[in-house]
């Protein structure tokens, strides 16, 4: 199986389902709210008139999100759909940012630019079968000193069930995971039957693909929330966070890893 074309196709199918979504809030993002949560917000910091790249932007709320506080950003995605949203978005808003379609492992390929920071987040790692070519790719981005800002959520969520009830997975990296969806986390009522290939990347693999690329890391924070309601059986918080219901404070739900290159 080409896992590339297969995810691909998923990724395609699911962008216009995503974009006019409530959960993306594409009314309020271009009357200009901001897509970033409070997590990436408070890690990454300051980011006017750095050069900062995207991987795996989906259609761009992000790296717009990013422009808008002043970075000079380049998104990168797979997906021709999302992209191809990701421009229309970039010239409806009046920003200039620039859109690359490329899976990650080529980036090397069609950017030849060194960036202030990469950042990637939430949802990114799983797509991807080796952490470290990836941990390379984000190396090979970086100017000397700069910054990778990683935010995703936690490999122990994803040793679970869709519901969140039992393990079904290995948290270690030991199989690749082909799954049929119905629907998409975006829209749980969406008529869309799709098919993903992905794998858990332990904390460890992902750690130490980066050190071994040339990063120290500088930050790895891992919270019992998520910002977005992706999850069943979720509480929501007054913060805005969400919970797992009966699960609150007892497993990992998101991390965060900042890293530099030295």
């Amino acid at each position: 199986m080409n896992y590339l074309e297969v995810n691909k196709t998923t990724w395609n199918a699911k962008t216009p389902i995503h974009v006019a979504s409530d959960f993306y809030d594409m009314e309020g993002f271009l009357k200009g709210n901001t897509s970033l949560k409070s997590i990436e917000l408070a890690q990454v910091g300051e980011v006017k008139g750095k050069k900062m790249l995207h991987l795996q932007c989906h259609f761009g709320q992000d790296t717009l999100s990013w422009a808008r506080m002043g970075a000079k950003v380049t998104g990168l995605d797979f997906s021709e759909v999302a992209i191809e949203y990701a421009q229309k978005l970039n010239e409806d808003l009046g920003l200039d940012a620039k859109f690359v379609c490329s899976d990650v492992y080529e980036t090397a390929n069609v950017l030849s630019e060194k960036y202030d920071i990469v950042y990637t987040s939430y949802g990114v790692l799983g797509w991807l079968p080796d952490m470290q070519k990836w941990a390379q790719v984000v190396a090979d981005s970086l100017v000397t000193g700069g910054e990778l800002h990683l935010v995703e959520f936690h490999p122990v969520v994803w040793m679970f069930d869709n519901d969140i009830t039992y393990i079904q997975y290995s948290y270690f990296n030991r199989e690749v995971i082909i799954e049929e969806e119905e629907a998409t986390y975006a829209d749980k009522n969406a008529s869309l039957t799709s098919t993903s290939v992905t794998w858990n990347h332990p904390l460890s693999d992902v750690v130490n693909a980066l050190i071994s690329a040339g990063l120290r890391i500088e930050i790895l924070q891992e919270y019992d929330f998520s910002p977005y309601n992706a999850f069943p059986n979720v509480v929501p918080a007054p913060d805005g966070n969400f919970y797992l219901k009966d699960k609150e404070g007892k497993m990992p739900l998101v991390y965060s890893i900042k890293a530099r290159k030295i």
